[in-house]
């Protein structure tokens, strides 16, 4: 499977949501919701919320996060694959996330040093 790395640097394609959603395990997406429910207070989370196709489809489904993504409505209205071609590259908003996943940072350096 090839990998899909969202605007902000996480790779989709090892997220849990993405994973359940292309296996259609309907257990996992459960899980997952409960535990957006009980760990970060998102009331309405559900199975079917949690569902994802990667955050860069625009047709595909999105977990109800996608929505409100600032990084990911800044990377759209830029036109940029993802934050490591912004011209920008890491402001305040990025900053945010990258505090918090590591792995995501190392993701857009690789590719910030192959360009």
């Amino acid at each position: 499977m090839e990998r899909i790395i969202a605007y902000c640097g996480l790779v989709c394609t090892d997220c849990e949501a993405y994973i359940a959603t292309q296996a259609n395990d309907v257990d996992a997406l459960e899980r997952l919701a409960k535990r957006a429910r009980d760990e970060f207070g998102v009331e309405d989370a559900t199975a079917e919320s949690s569902e994802c196709d990667g955050c860069l489809t625009n047709d595909g489904r999105q977990i109800g996060y996608c929505a409100t993504c600032e990084i990911r409505a800044c990377a759209i209205e830029r036109g940029i694959a993802n934050c490591a071609y912004c011209e920008k590259y890491t402001c305040e908003t990025l900053e945010g996330i990258l505090t918090r996943a590591a792995g995501a940072r190392a993701e857009l350096e690789e590719i910030r040093a192959a360009t």
